[in-house]
């Protein structure tokens, strides 16, 4: 039996759409995710307990879907199941995303649970290399995403962020604690005028099972109200949402969406 543990945002119901079966649906407190109703809302304190009570229903997998930011965490809430683990919870949480992601996971696979990554059980997510979009890329724009791709490696080493914005080599925006949209929000009174690319990919060394960086229509809009060229996305490293409609977004917004072989 499946259980997605699911944050915020379309993922969790693009997954559920995918799947034969419904899968047991648990949800941080406070993150429900778009179109689903949860099974099972839980906070951070409670761990312990619903990991216990996914194995008695019998949940041998758990896919992880979904936006979630860091808790505060309410030691008088701390249950009984979860006390042993609450070191390793806090050490975590004073982390970078990557290294409190490697303490979860760890957390349910030393109770037998199997972590899945989403894009196993929807391989629709992660499209093949191409250019999607009537307007193609150019010279320059190519230029740009491998000057991206090397900015990227290296905030990947400092486990900072999965995005930027170049143009003309130069950078003019990094993703950091507050996100993609936040950052391409941050462009909307740039001082150079229109161009340039938003690049995403996968951080170096990212365990591909869980937090690969996401896409979808919200993101074409975002950057096209940026004034960028198009959007460059790490094949097998961005999972894309409905590649459809993103496709459609980007032709009608006249971007182009490139998925490019690292």
């Amino acid at each position: 039996m499946l259980a997605l543990i699911a944050g915020q945002g379309r993922l969790p119901a693009v997954l559920v759409d995918a799947l034969p079966e419904m899968p047991y649906i648990a949800s941080p407190e406070g993150f429900d995710p778009d179109f689903l109703v949860p099974d099972r809302r839980f906070r951070l304190e409670h761990l312990g307990t619903v990991i216990e009570e996914l194995k008695a229903l019998g949940v041998s997998e758990v896919c992880f879907a979904g936006s979630v930011t860091r808790p505060a965490v309410d030691p008088a809430e701390i249950d009984a199941a979860t006390l042993p683990l609450v070191p390793r919870i806090m050490a975590a949480l004073q982390q970078g995303d990557d290294s409190a992601l490697r303490v979860l996971l760890a957390i349910f696979e030393e109770a037998g649970l199997k972590i899945v990554a989403a894009n196993e059980l929807s391989s629709a997510l992660l499209p093949i290399a191409g250019v999607y979009t009537a307007r193609r890329t150019e010279e320059h724009h190519k230029r740009d995403a491998e000057r991206a791709a090397a900015v990227i490696a290296g905030l990947g080493a400092l486990d900072i962020g999965q995005s930027c914005v170049v143009k003309g080599g130069q950078v003019l925006a990094l993703e950091g604690m507050f996100g993609t949209d936040w950052m391409l929000k941050s462009l909307a009174h740039r001082p150079d005028g229109t161009g340039g690319i938003f690049y995403k990919a996968k951080k170096p060394g990212q365990d591909p099972r869980v937090d690969l960086p996401v896409v979808g229509v919200d993101t074409v809009a975002a950057a096209a109200k940026a004034g960028l060229d198009g959007i460059v996305v790490e094949e097998d490293g961005v999972m894309v949402l409905d590649l459809a409609a993103v496709e459609r977004a980007a032709d009608e917004a006249g971007v182009f969406f490139w998925v490019r072989r690292p």
